[in-house]
């Protein structure tokens, strides 16, 4: 049950296509880490009050498209990509290792590190990752 990959994604966020295909891929990438309804409101800068619109955006409804949250997405598809490029042999760890305790981050998980620092830690761990891939 892999999220599907390409080299580059390239998507025009003026169509309704293309949010539908974003909300659906980054919901179905939440699926795959794990994350509880809590942790995947938290990544996407969302209050407790969005709660409800999780499920519409599994469906295809179409994420807010403030500068904040498509940065985040950006940055999540990108921890993705590296994730795949370090591991492309090995689904388990692929979709756990974000839930991994990790020396690099004080001993947090990656997770930890995204939802303590919002943004700045989405970044900070798909910057890591960028490392190890050589990027």
């Amino acid at each position: 049950m892999a999220l599907a990959h390409s080299e580059s994604i390239e998507l025009d966020l003026q169509t309704r296509e293309s949010k539908s295909g974003l909300s659906k891929m980054v919901m179905k990438l939440f699926r795959l880490w794990g994350l509880s309804t809590a942790d995947q409101l938290e990544l996407l800068g969302l209050s407790a009050k969005s709660r409800a619109m999780l499920c519409r955006y599994a469906n295809g409804e179409a994420l807010p498209t403030t500068r904040d949250c498509l940065d985040r997405i950006g940055w999540l598809l990108a921890i993705h990509k590296a994730l795949r490029l370090l591991y492309p042999n090995n689904e388990s760890l692929r979709y756990s290792w974000v839930s991994r305790r990790n020396t690099a981050f004080d001993n947090l998980s990656p997770l930890e590190v995204m939802k303590e620092q919002g943004l700045i830690g989405i970044a900070r761990v798909a910057r890591y990752l960028d490392f190890y891939c050589g990027r």
